[in-house]
């Protein structure tokens, strides 16, 4: 189903090579800005006792966090097994690896695979993925009640580091590439799968939203 298979590959590799950095840091330092926003928009939305569905998922932090303060169960989906082998590693850790599962693989490919949620999270994920209406229209229609998201904003400094990077990743023979796409198509395609907007703060870089029905 899916036709990005190298990018895939590339980006489970990407990921997994930073997934010990990933879980230090949020040790060290807690959530960035943006997830910050994205747990006050959650709490305002109202995920106590809902499953979850986390996609890209990386070291588990932030749905751990939801279930350890009232969310009933989880499933992370993550290209990088390196990422959920330090999620799993920490769930055990927390006593939380029976609330939750992880899945390692591109979300359109797992899609039989993966059950409603009432509450779906990319966090950081759009941009990681090239084809951004095919992704939100599956991870929508796999929602019952909550969809949060943040997203890169589309500004032109962000696109010339984007630019950038991919000239790096290309030098490197990675197929990964990142993306800004345009949040106003985002959204329409959200609201058109039944949702509204409750929730919408921003940082520098990143926009963050909460849409419920």
């Amino acid at each position: 189903m899916s036709c990005c298979c190298p990018h895939s590959k590339s980006g489970g590799r990407i990921f997994s090579f930073f997934a010990r950095s990933y879980r230090r840091r949020f040790s060290r330092h807690g959530f960035e800005p943006s997830q910050q926003q994205l747990v006050h928009g959650l709490e305002q939305a109202g995920y106590k006792d809902a499953t979850l569905l986390e996609v890209g998922s990386g070291v588990g932090y932030l749905h751990q966090w939801l279930l350890e303060h009232g969310a009933r169960s989880a499933t992370g989906i993550d290209l990088a097994p390196d990422m959920l082998k330090e999620a799993k590693d920490w769930a055990r850790e927390k006593n939380l690896s029976d609330r939750t599962e992880y899945i390692q693989g591109d979300f359109i490919e797992l899609l039989d695979h993966v059950d409603p949620a009432d509450v779906t999270i990319l966090d950081k994920v759009v941009c990681c993925y090239p084809h951004a209406e095919l992704l939100v229209n599956h991870s929508t229609a796999k929602t019952k009640r909550i969809y949060a998201l943040t997203y890169p904003r589309k500004r032109w400094f962000i696109k010339v580091v984007i630019e950038i990077m991919a000239f790096f990743l290309k030098l490197s023979g990675s197929d990964f590439r990142a993306f800004v796409h345009d949040p106003e198509e985002i959204e329409t395609w959200i609201l058109d799968a039944g949702f509204k907007k409750v929730y919408q703060q921003q940082t520098f870089i990143w926009l963050t939203q909460i849409y419920t029905r």
